[in-house]
């Protein structure tokens, strides 16, 4: 349900901002979350900011360097989406610069569950005798940082399947008998198509099965949209894709999962993963991923690919593209079930997205 700013407290309206400027870090700054903060001083925002790329500031520090004439900020509130963090990484701690620049009072969406942080921000802001709240708009901040919270509870990466079917279920033609001449096919229109390279952009990974880059060779890129492209994650148990395939082109991170543990096998710029192709394949990609610092991924198929995370009940999202087409025989789509549905009409296409929740 949308909120309404009629409906919203002081500090909920402020937190609500928070997370319209935290969207900007969308696809950028993983492996850590993307933040929004904003310094208010008498019902007045005297600073914004929002998580950088990945080795930049942090939200906090952009908001208090945005901030025009600084003595303002001993009597001010910082909202912030998610807790300051307290400890050094490639960044001092938030916590260490709030203290320092004197702000009296700390208003947080939720805590962090990184294990480096972990309510320990709040204790040390509570310390310096800041005044702490925690959990203005908890729900709202939790779904945008979906993909860092996932991570870190469940140790894995949020994860969204996506496919297109025809009109009657059917997400490919019949496989190409020997001799025949591929056709090129689509079931989307372009805006659907534009909007699928979105969407690569602001995840982290983007995983396909083996048959699917035989079938399409794929690029998995961003032709269609601008920003940091996926990293590619491959199944290929026997290494049947050979070099001359974009997935393997090298313009792009590239992780093959296979069983063949020959490194004269590998190529130079490739990074291979070993798993067990006869046991849980879907939950054997997750470590894998997590391994990788990868908080989300798209799953792009094939069908098979699909359908074995969906009977894992691995999986938080499902987006499906419904196009005008038929088919009338091919590739079944995969079959899914989930609540909060939400459609939503492109030109002449239908997209239905589902949650797992």
């Amino acid at each position: 349900m949308p909120l309404h700013r009629d409906m919203l407290s002081t500090d909920e309206t402020y937190m609500l901002r928070c997370l319209q400027i935290a969207k900007n870090g969308l696809g950028t700054t993983a492996p850590n979350p993307m933040v929004g903060a904003v310094i208010v001083h008498n019902d007045n925002i005297i600073g914004e900011g929002f998580t950088s790329a990945y080795g930049g500031s942090h939200a906090e520090v952009n908001a208090i360097n945005s901030v025009s004439d600084i003595s303002l900020l001993k009597s001010s509130t910082i909202y912030v989406t998610l807790e300051p963090c307290s400890h050094y990484g490639k960044t001092p701690p938030c916590a260490d610069l709030i203290i320092k620049m004197g702000i009296p009072k700390v208003v947080i969406g939720l805590k962090d569950p990184h294990e480096k942080v972990a309510g320990n921000g709040i204790k040390k802001l509570e310390a310096a005798g800041c005044v702490v709240k925690v959990g203005v708009l908890q729900k709202e901040c939790e779904e945008h940082h979906k993909r860092f919270l996932t991570f870190f509870t469940k140790k894995r990466p949020y994860l969204i399947l996506k496919w297109a079917e025809t009109a009657d279920g059917f997400i490919a033609p019949e496989p190409l008998k020997r001799g025949e001449e591929k056709k090129p096919y689509w079931i989307t229109n372009t805006k659907s198509r534009q909007l699928v390279h979105k969407w690569r952009s602001e995840e982290a990974g983007i995983l396909v099965g083996t048959n699917t880059v035989l079938a399409d060779n794929p690029q998995l890129n961003l032709r269609d949209w601008s920003g940091k492209a996926p990293t590619r994650i491959v199944l290929d148990r026997s290494l049947k894709i050979s070099r001359d395939y974009h997935v393997l082109d090298g313009k792009q991170k590239t992780i093959i999962c296979t069983e063949i543990t020959d490194s004269n096998s590998h190529l130079e710029g490739v990074t291979y993963k070993i798993i067990n192709f006869n046991s849980d394949v879907p939950q054997q990609l997750c470590n894998v991923m997590h391994e990788e610092q990868i908080q989300s991924v798209i799953i792009e198929g094939g069908s098979q690919t699909l359908q074995s995370f969906i009977d894992a009940n691995l999986w938080d999202e499902a987006r499906i593209f419904k196009g005008a087409n038929n088919f009338t025989k091919g590739i079944a789509a995969p079959k899914i079930a989930g609540r909060n549905q939400q459609q939503i009409q492109i030109l002449t296409d239908q997209l239905t997205i589902v949650r797992n929740d």
